[in-house]
């Protein structure tokens, strides 16, 4: 390996572990409360040493955010089968509980991000209106395919599909142990379909 490629991976690695450490930090204390010089010491590096990798703490937010996106993109991939879709969101909810700091960084974040000033503001906007979309199209392949009760409204089930999403993450960041996020969730969609979501 070269210098040049050496180097490279170690800036790549750097990059991630200070992202980690804003992750976490974010997810117990807020966006705002956080501070470059405490994610800098919780990533064991300095305040300029952080500042090389990420200017400001804006673009440090957004690193974060991104990484958790292309998280997800790569792990939960549908396929043109009619209930993927659907399938996908019980299996995101079964790895969100594997992930608690990931949930209370989003449930955070998200309420933060209601200020239009925040810097999240526009990221969640687009975020929440992607996710109806996703929702709302696996919801249609799955009334086209014939698969969904005739009374259910996609547009309002993919809606209340995302509030119990977010909901039940605040329900489990409070109580882990008597919270089953993937559980409930399966319930709920189950009940919106005339076959069932496991077979």
């Amino acid at each position: 390996m070269s210098g040049r490629t050496n180097g490279y991976a170690r800036g790549r690695a750097r990059r991630d572990q200070i992202i980690e450490a804003a992750t976490e930090l974010f997810a117990r204390t807020g966006y705002r409360t956080a501070t470059i010089l405490e994610i800098a010491d919780h990533a064991g590096i300095s305040r300029t040493g952080l500042l090389h990798h990420f200017a400001s703490k804006e673009l440090l937010l957004e690193a974060v955010l991104a990484k958790r996106d292309l998280d997800n993109d790569a792990r939960f991939v549908t396929t043109d089968e009619p209930l993927s879709g659907v399938r996908r969101l019980v299996d995101l909810a079964e790895h969100n509980a594997t992930v608690p700091h990931i949930v209370g960084l989003f449930a955070v974040l998200s309420a933060e991000s209601g200020d239009p000033g925040h810097p999240a503001h526009a990221y969640f906007v687009q975020r929440y209106q992607r996710t109806y979309d996703s929702f709302a199209a696996s919801l249609q392949r799955v009334q086209e395919a014939g698969l969904l009760a005739p009374d259910v409204d996609v547009d309002h089930a993919a809606r209340a599909l995302i509030a119990l999403m977010d909901g039940l993450q605040v329900q489990w960041l409070l109580q882990p142990d008597a919270i089953d996020m993937a559980a409930d969730l399966r319930a709920e969609i189950q009940r919106l379909l005339l076959v069932p979501l496991d077979d």
